[in-house]
């Protein structure tokens, strides 16, 4: 049995396609360097830079915003998904947990997804680790 050309030239182009997207490099997910330690992340909040920090144990997270500081429990998935629970929540929506999931790291950064467990809509932010 004999390959025609024209079938045999597209077989070979489209090998060279999926050993060229196979190869490419992928994100550095590190994410050991990011389970414990001091972070910051800022965002924008009605035109306002607003800065939480925090600090992060195997089992604990401290944050402090606007001079108010809550404690939540951690607990890890797996090495890239976590889940928050306010220790002390003042409301019920406080209540609700929180799935953490890192996206990407690079350097002093990590990038990551999150939502209310249970619930679809997520949101991204990039968290910077300063100790």
């Amino acid at each position: 049995m004999t390959i025609s050309k024209p079938k045999y030239q597209l077989f070979l182009l489209f090998s060279f396609f999926i050993l060229l997207f196979s190869c490419q490099k992928q994100p550095e997910c590190n994410t050991k360097d990011f389970k414990t330690g001091t972070f910051e992340f800022a965002q924008t909040i009605n035109g306002k830079k607003e800065i939480t920090t925090f600090e992060r144990t195997d089992k604990l997270q401290i944050e402090t915003y606007n001079g108010r500081t809550d404690t939540a429990s951690v607990r890890w998935v797996n090495d890239y998904e976590f889940i928050l629970e306010k220790l002390h929540p003042r409301n019920r929506a406080e209540k609700k947990a929180i799935s953490m999931k890192i996206l990407t790291t690079k350097d002093k950064t990590y990038t990551f997804e999150y939502s209310f467990v249970g619930e679809t809509k997520k949101q991204q932010g990039t968290v910077t680790k300063i100790k």
